[in-house]
């Protein structure tokens, strides 16, 4: 379970950003992302940018990619309506009754997205079976790493799709051509440098830029309904289904691209907490959903007239006089995509952290007053190597297209599997209710990730061999964790029997305060142990701190310290973050001060205990993942910087473990 595999996530007896006490979650709250002094419509303005950036951009491909693998079918007439239908009935399917309609409901406090869900469904499964509960951190795991692959092809596919359409650029489309790889790189590392700056000050522009997108896309889809009208027959589900009745398995391969157009869906409620949910719905209903479906309807009107058209039915439907302002909007659009995406990534490094699902890595913020601006160097590193190395592996974003996708649905499946405790545990349904809700969404993720699982052997092994690595990466931490606290458990003293020792054999005093950081504070820290044995010497005063994470995203300030005091020298103290904070040991300690614990913070020691890791064969993991473990460990950020603690005050202690 989350709490128990990842209570020794770190390097020392510096407590983990990973405890998640089950007690605990009561007074975390929502109010971060209250948005007062915000009006609704400024709010929907901002879900259209930051949340429908990756889904505005699929009719750039989409119905180019599932028209392309129905050409061999009978009748170009019910290919287009079939495929039309398909796409109009994915996103209805999806996007409004899946996402905007039922799983915005199962929110953590306000937040969304994979992690928020596991940890709602951990604190519903309480103190009720182990294995459940196991089960339930593997499916956020696995949701996790599906994230993090489908991250790294977003930025390529999109920006690549849209400078492709320099090829049919008006009198220079041939002389371009050659050029379009170095320019999708150019803007993809110039997008990947520019994240250290901090994006606060373009983010109020993303969307007002994103909402006139999205009227381009209607106006254009709008423009070309008059070519054919009777492909508002498409709107009949009965095209779709009789289109895959038909063409059997060719049908089943063709909604493995179909499904692209519903990739960035899983956003609306990943992104939930930066917006609230009615002006996410409310952007959806009125405008991102009725200008997709017009232009995805504008794009079948016109290939039924001219069936030519079908090679690019976007930049075909493009007139020449608006050529290049649609191409540069295009572009705009695909890098706000990026940039959602990206930063979605950051935030999803940072819970993960906090969840303990990985080892302490370097968090900056870029902005004073907005928390969600974050910046993770090494997340930001290893994407754009990634996103660069796709971009020239693959050289097209039709070719791209065959990667895309299946790490999406996987994510969207394990969704649904999560949402089974929340609505069994939390919403109360009983076994029919949430069979008949949760049943025809289960089975048509397994439809859609069984015909995406046909594009294996043409790239989409890529993003699950990354989404596995990282999966084998986050399991590894927390056994090897677990299995560090367990050791260091059974090798300390109770903090009980220590009173009675220096009760019994009174030490020599110095004067100040230390501040001895653990994971687990009924056991005496090993910095303090070590302070004893070698230096023979305690403080006037001594408190045991350890930093917990709680199982929602924030936390009240009322309720971020807890003050237990031990006898005359020792007290304990214990400070709760949500998994959407970073931790700040010296404002947690002003809060200190306000309850009544006095202390100079120049008079104040850190000790913090440092580990030397041996890896032992008989250690409960294989050798070589012992060494993985190590490795993690050597490479996490220092917990002096991490926990926000000055550096001139801190005394690392070290011991040497054998896990």
């Amino acid at each position: 379970m989350a709490s128990e595999a990842s209570s020794a996530s770190n390097l020392d007896d510096a407590p983990p950003p990973s405890e998640i006490p089950r007690q605990d979650g009561s007074g975390a709250h929502g109010a971060g992302h209250d948005p007062k002094g915000h009006g609704f419509l400024a709010l929907a303005l901002g879900s259209i940018g930051v949340v429908f950036g990756d889904i505005g951009t699929s009719p750039l491909y989409a119905l180019r990619e599932a028209l392309a693998h129905s050409r061999a079918t009978a009748s170009s007439e019910h290919a287009v309506l079939g495929v039309v239908s398909l796409v109009l009935w994915t996103m209805t399917l999806f996007v409004t009754i899946k996402y905007v309609i039922f799983f915005m409901r199962a929110d953590n406090k306000g937040e969304g997205g994979t992690l928020a869900l596991m940890a709602l469904a951990q604190k519903a499964l309480g103190g009720g079976g182990r294995k459940r509960s196991v089960a339930v951190f593997f499916l956020g795991v696995v949701g996790a790493a599906l994230f993090y692959g489908d991250g790294i092809i977003t930025p390529a596919i999109s920006v690549l799709s849209a400078v492709e359409g320099l090829k049919d650029a008006p009198h220079v489309g041939r002389a371009l051509s050659p050029y379009i790889l170095p320019i999708s790189a150019g803007i993809l590392i110039a997008l990947f440098l520019v994240q250290a700056k901090g994006t606060h000050r373009m983010a109020s522009l993303f969307g007002p830029f994103t909402a006139a997108w999205f009227l381009i896309l209607g106006a254009l889809g709008a423009l070309h309904l008059a070519d054919d009208p009777s492909i508002f027959r498409a709107v009949n589900p009965w095209y779709g289904v009789r289109f895959l009745l038909e063409n059997g398995f060719l049908g089943f391969v063709i909604l493995g691209s179909v499904f692209l157009v519903v990739t960035g869906a899983e956003a609306l409620y990943a992104d939930m907490g930066h917006f609230g949910k009615r002006p996410i719905q409310a952007s959806w209903l009125c405008l991102v959903f009725p200008c997709l479906a017009l232009n995805y309807l504008g794009q079948g009107a016109l290939v039924l007239h001219h069936p030519a058209a079908r090679h690019n039915p976007f930049w075909e439907m493009v007139p020449g006089f608006a050529y290049w302002p649609v191409l540069i909007m295009a572009t705009i659009a695909t890098v706000i995509a990026s940039q959602a995406v990206i930063t979605g990534a950051f935030s999803m490094t940072q819970q993960a952290v906090q969840l303990g699902l990985l080892p302490r890595i370097e968090i900056k913020r870029t902005s004073e007053t907005q928390a969600g601006q974050i910046f993770v160097p090494a997340v930001n590193q290893f994407l754009l190597v990634g996103v660069l190395a796709l971009l020239f592996m693959f050289q097209s974003s039709h070719k791209l297209a065959s990667a895309y996708g299946i790490a999406v649905t996987g994510a969207m499946f394990v969704d649904t599997l999560l949402a089974y405790v929340v609505i069994r545990r939390i919403w109360k349904w009983n076994l029919a209710q949430t069979g008949l809700l949760l049943i025809p969404l289960a089975a048509l993720d397994s439809v859609f990730i069984a015909s995406n699982m046909l594009k294996i052997p043409d790239g989409a092994w890529l993003p699950l061999a990354f989404g596995g690595v990282l999966v084998l990466v986050m399991w590894t931490w927390t056994r090897g964790a677990a299995i560090l606290t367990a050791k260091t458990r059974r090798d300390s003293v109770p903090l009980i029997d220590l009173m009675e020792i220096l009760r019994a054999r009174a030490p020599h005093r110095a004067p100040g305060t230390a501040i001895f950081l653990t994971s687990d504070p009924e056991m005496t820290p090993v910095a303090l142990m070590h302070n004893l044995k070698h230096n023979k010497v305690l403080h006037e005063r001594n408190v045991i701190l350890t930093v917990r994470t709680a199982e929602t995203p924030r936390v009240l300030e009322d309720d971020r310290v807890r003050i237990e005091k031990v006898n005359d020298d020792f007290k304990k103290v214990v400070v709760t973050y949500g998994f959407m904070e970073s931790p700040n040991i010296p404002k947690a300690l002003a809060v200190c001060r306000k309850q009544g614990l006095k202390f100079d913070i120049m008079a104040t020691s850190f000790f913090l205990g440092r580990r030397s890791i041996v890896p032992s064969a008989n250690s409960g993991m294989p050798l070589w993942q012992d060494r993985l473990f190590i490795y993690l460990m050597k490479n996490a950020a220092n917990p002096t910087d991490f926990f926000k603690i000055p550096p001139g005050r801190v005394v690392e202690l070290g011991a040497q473990v054998t896990v």
